[in-house]
């Protein structure tokens, strides 16, 4: 049994600097960053683990990832059925491919793409057919949200559900910011999308389980962050807020 197509499988964070984001997500996110990396390639990607398993990535850039254009920046994995099918159906529907599909031996076939406002994502069919549960909203550590922030929010609605398979679940007025559209897959609830507004970062955004938001919060400022908002009430009895790294990278954290 595996990932069904369309479900958000992994986490990565790519970073310049792979020790700063261990010191400043280990205590803020509760994870435990690999002080050393996986594998004897020589691409430096290293684990984050929650206290029941790996839960995400860290990927160093390196200057000719740079060179291209790469940033430091959050980035979610979709599980597809078949990548080089799904890259296809990507660029029918507007998207483009920014990474070819490749495969990495023991790990599964992965590309990079972005949908048609140029918002990126990994695709990828994973070596084994184990359940990954990266997103896990009733666990600590693990991801509780996914949520886009675009340029065109009509777009946006019609691209993933045509290429993930997924629904477009309730809509949350919020005047004049416009709808939050919140997507439905798999039977549950899996994010959200919205029109990013002036000081919104565009792009996937993710929420990650925390046990105390207010003192995460506290922590983020010590250890050189940005609170952007919050903490504040949210939906479902919990407390929630949205924070940027010493490096400037947007995430969120919820708890109750």
């Amino acid at each position: 049994m595996r990932n069904q197509h369309g479900d958000f499988i992994w986490y990565e964070l790519m970073t310049g600097d792979p020790q700063a984001a261990k010191k400043f997500y280990d205590p803020v996110a509760g994870w435990t960053i690999s002080d050393q990396p996986t594998g004897n390639s020589d691409i430096d990607y290293r684990m984050i683990e929650a206290g029941d398993g790996a839960v995400g990535g860290t990927l160093t850039l390196t200057k000719d990832m740079r060179d291209h254009g790469a940033k430091p920046t959050w980035l979610g994995y979709v599980g597809v059925d078949d990548v080089d099918g799904t890259l296809t159906k990507i660029e029918a529907e507007g998207g483009k491919t920014l990474m070819s599909a490749n495969d990495i031996p023991d790990v599964g076939r992965i590309a990079m793409a972005s949908d048609p406002q140029g918002n990126p994502f990994y695709v990828m069919r994973g070596a084994v057919d184990d359940i990954s549960t990266a997103f896990a909203p009733d666990k600590f550590g693990h991801t509780a949200w996914n949520e886009l922030a675009t340029s065109d929010l009509d777009s946006a609605k019609r691209f993933y559900p045509a290429v993930f398979g997924w629904t477009l679940g309730d809509v949350m007025p919020m005047g004049e910011m416009g709808d939050y559209q919140f997507i439905d897959h798999g039977g549950r609830m899996i994010g959200a999308m919205m029109k990013a507004g002036p000081d919104t970062p565009r792009g996937w955004n993710f929420a990650f389980h925390n046990r105390d938001v207010d003192a995460a919060a506290a922590r983020i400022r010590e250890l050189g962050g940005t609170v952007r908002g919050g903490p504040m009430e949210v939906p479902g009895d919990q407390r929630a807020l949205m924070a940027s790294d010493p490096e400037g990278v947007p995430f969120m954290l919820v708890g109750k």
